[in-house]
């Protein structure tokens, strides 16, 4: 009779969800939750009593602290995340919420904001950004004389518009009476020590401006979110994935070298989603490192001292330290070491240094520049190495305990060597079959299947783009989803590059892929690319738009994402009769509404 109660607790919608979660776990991962869940309901109960008890004034009426976070890979909602475990431990009230779902009129009703947003492309907001951040340019943004607010902005210094994003907020903010409560914070790639530190800062700023909601503690809850994380694999603690096959799937003839790569998650319990990318971790080349040392007067054996711990030097050359994405921030470092000359001249004039450092890594700077510098100061010259994050290519649905990547080998001659990519040149040629790597899965909630099965679907995928393409069909495969799908995929050559040839016509013949469009740019005199092909089909593809067709796209950021979306723009005008306003607004309507979604880098 007790458990009965219970249920009836729980409206049907939430019995449906808690079903449909709990139908993914093994038998361990079932044991673990229900722990988790007990714990949880008891922190929740205490959190309920003391509030009731020891506020006077409902909650509503405390100054919450809204967290907004703008991502186009996921992290910045993980920042976002963990700093609201950091407000709640203070007992204060704060809601995380994504700028895609934030109402930008609701900005006059705050007191207190914290913006985390990362930039990506030449200085452009994520797209889940982009309606809030048109926003606060327009005149329709309100004055907040009463708003206060901190920022961090995500970025990669090897970009020219480093965190320009959180600049852009930071100045808008401003410009409309807002005070900031500690200074912009701008994060390289490594930002976990840079964003605890500002925690630090923020929190003791805040102690100033709210006050706890409760003081038995809000932390009860913190061991519970902590099992949560450390239950679970992450950037932090990766899975020892196990290589299972490598293969090139691109000609012999083919200008580009195309890795099919299968990984084992066995025994790992890892879940993800189409749409969802993984997080890789790789070492870099020892002959490459070996190279630094004689260029820099180091020995193998030197030992430094890396986040408190010591380790030779070699050893971090190959396994902590990023040796194949080259910044400006490691050329101003090593000069200022080395008082070389020569590369003074060089830093004088930005243009042509970020010119040289687009195809230069660091082993190439070193030896152009060669000078002896100690072996701490080398290190602490360069990054630590982060995971590369690949767009997954299979669902589990298909393919069980095992992911699949689409990897583009990067490998190019400059300054007289062969150079290779980090990460790409670990998964393809020094990393053997059988061989161990640490991985995790990144999600993805911006790029995802239409939760309707029936609801037609569009993808424009060029070169290893269609990656993500491959799992929505493998995943629409074996859930015998009803919508119709439409490719388009383009590539240098057709009998060369073709990915994935015998699978798409294999989808084609069953029905399941209703329609491909193909776009191969070098078999013919005028090149042709995938936003040819989408202009060409403009008529249908509006159609399929007015039908509910969710559209996406996967790949290069800088040219085929932009010259896609302003031939979507021009499509919209010709055959929905709209001006140029209108097509603007139909389009962003999609993006507001999930229907336009882009995995882009």
């Amino acid at each position: 009779m007790t458990t009965n109660n219970n249920f009836s607790a729980l409206t049907e919608q939430q019995l449906q969800l808690l079903s449909g979660a709990a139908s993914s776990l093994n038998k361990e991962q079932l044991i673990w939750a229900s722990g988790f869940l007990a714990g949880l309901s008891g922190s929740v109960s205490t959190l309920q009593t003391s509030s009731s008890v020891e506020t006077a004034n409902p909650v509503a009426s405390v100054p919450t602290l809204t967290i907004l976070y703008g991502s186009q890979t996921g992290n910045s909602k993980g920042v976002a995340n963990n700093y609201k475990a950091s407000a709640l431990e203070q007992g204060y009230q704060a809601n995380v919420v994504s700028m895609s779902d934030y109402k930008p009129r609701q900005l006059k009703n705050e007191t207190h904001l914290v913006v985390i947003v990362s930039t990506h492309g030449e200085g452009d907001a994520p797209d889940d950004a982009v309606e809030l951040f048109e926003f606060l340019a327009s005149k329709k943004a309100p004055k907040v004389p009463n708003l206060k607010f901190a920022v961090v902005g995500l970025g990669d210094t090897s970009y020219e518009f480093f965190c320009q994003t959180g600049k852009d907020f930071e100045t808008r903010l401003l410009s409309l009476g807002a005070t900031a409560l500690v200074e912009r914070l701008d994060c390289d790639v490594d930002y976990d020590s840079a964003v605890a530190d500002w925690t630090v800062s923020l929190n003791a700023k805040l102690k100033e401006e709210l006050t706890p909601v409760v003081t038995e503690k809000i932390s009860n809850l913190t061991p519970a979110a902590n099992a949560v994380a450390e239950s679970l694999y992450n950037k932090k603690s990766p899975f020892a994935a196990n290589l299972s096959a490598s293969l090139k799937i691109t000609g012999r003839d083919s200008v580009k070298d195309i890795r099919h790569i299968e990984i084992s998650l066995e025994d790992s319990g890892i879940i993800y989603k189409p749409g969802d990318a993984l997080g890789v971790w790789f070492s870099n080349d020892e002959a490459v490192a070996q190279r630094i040392l004689s260029a820099t007067s180091t020995s193998a054996d030197d030992t430094i001292i890396l986040a408190d711990v010591e380790i030779t030097l070699l050893d971090a050359l190959i396994n902590k330290l990023e040796l194949t994405l080259s910044y400006p921030g490691f050329v101003k470092s090593y000069q200022a070491e080395t008082g070389q000359a020569e590369l003074a001249d060089l830093m004088t004039d930005k243009a042509v240094l970020r010119e040289y450092l687009s195809v230069s890594q660091i082993v190439d700077i070193v030896e152009k520049y060669p000078a002896k510098i100690t072996p701490q100061a080398l290190a602490n010259a360069l990054r630590p190495i982060v995971p590369r994050l690949y767009s997954i290519a299979s669902s589990q649905t298909e393919v069980e305990d095992e992911v699949h990547l689409t990897v583009a080998h990067i490998e190019y001659e400059a300054n007289g060597f062969t150079h290779q990519g980090g990460a790409s040149g670990f998964l393809s040629t020094r990393l053997e079959e059988g061989d161990n790597l640490n991985v995790y899965v990144e999600n993805n909630d911006n790029f995802r299947l239409p939760v309707d099965p029936n609801i037609p679907i569009i993808m424009i995928g060029p070169g290893t783009g269609i990656a993500p393409f491959r799992s929505f069909m493998q995943e629409r495969d074996s859930t015998e989803a009803e919508g119709k799908n439409w490719l388009f995929f383009g590539n240098p050559n057709f009998t060369q590059d073709f990915l994935y040839q015998t699978e798409w016509q294999g989808y084609l013949k069953s029905g399941l892929l209703s329609k491909i469009s193909l776009a191969f740019s070098r078999d013919q005199a005028n090149k042709i690319y995938v936003q040819d092909k989408l202009k060409e089909n403009g008529k249908e593809v509006f159609e399929w738009l007015e039908q509910g067709a969710h559209f996406y796209i996967c790949g290069d950021a800088l040219r085929m994402a932009k010259d896609v979306e302003t031939t979507l723009l021009a499509l919209v005008a010709e055959h929905g009769n709209k001006t140029e306003a209108q097509a603007k607004e139909y389009v962003t309507n999609l993006r507001k509404s999930k229907r336009y979604q882009k995995d882009v880098y």
